[in-house]
């Protein structure tokens, strides 16, 4: 990919990939509050609006490199965690799981929605800005999958390790927690070994393919 083809990639990912991580945390703090953690609203972070969840470096920054670097075939990056304490959660073990949960359901919902875009582009007639509605479109669908798949994969801290947490047994979640210091090591030595995507690939191929059936794409 050339280095204008790459520029203009960036730039049609760009509000995709800034909704999909920020709208994902703020999910969390929607569901910590109602479940009873108002920490999130206290520090003003329950907002649909992407500049409060906007990390500079790991929303900006980091994405555009990566993606650059690997010649748009790869994105990684991420926004300022919503603080969430799972201690004030009326049933903590119970209520992390639809805490963690929101923030892929989030994600889902956005791919959703871009896959609808992406159908209604596709029967309207063609116009100026078909194609670049359609390359958004399908950034947002494989962006907003890509971060769901991810933070369902049960390791600490990841949304899919609180999930597991809060379904093990205490002595087993409690254990297993135990992991989460060393759950961004791990995610790097899995990434970097192929191991992770290896794992993620038929899950995302499976979504892919039932949005595809649901919107005919």
């Amino acid at each position: 990919m050339d280095f204008a083809n790459l520029i203009q990639l960036i730039a049609l990912y760009a509000i995709p990939g800034i909704f999909a991580i920020t709208l994902h945390e703020a999910a969390h703090g929607y569901a910590a509050r109602y479940f009873g953690d108002p920490t999130a609203y206290q520090a003003g972070r329950i907002s649909l609006n992407p500049v409060r969840h906007i990390d500079p470096v790991g929303t900006l920054l980091i994405p555009a490199v990566v993606l650059f670097a690997s010649g748009g075939k790869f994105a990684f990056g991420w926004a300022k965690p919503v603080p969430v304490d799972f201690g004030r959660l009326r049933n903590p073990k119970r209520d992390m799981l639809w805490v963690a949960a929101a923030g892929p359901g989030a994600n889902l919902f956005m791919a959703t929605l871009w896959a609808m875009l992406f159908k209604a582009v596709v029967i309207m007639p063609i116009g100026y800005f078909s194609e670049p509605a359609l390359r958004m479109a399908r950034g947002g669908i494989i962006i907003n999958v890509v971060l769901m798949v991810l933070n369902l994969f049960p390791l600490p801290p990841l949304d899919g390790g609180r999930i597991a947490v809060s379904l093990l047994p205490h002595r087993l979640a409690y254990q297993f927690s135990r992991l989460e210091p060393y759950g961004m090591i791990i995610l790097m030595v899995l990434l970097f070994t192929g191991i992770l995507g290896a794992i993620m690939a038929p899950v995302m191929q499976v979504t892919f393919s039932i949005l595809g059936f649901i919107f005919g794409i």
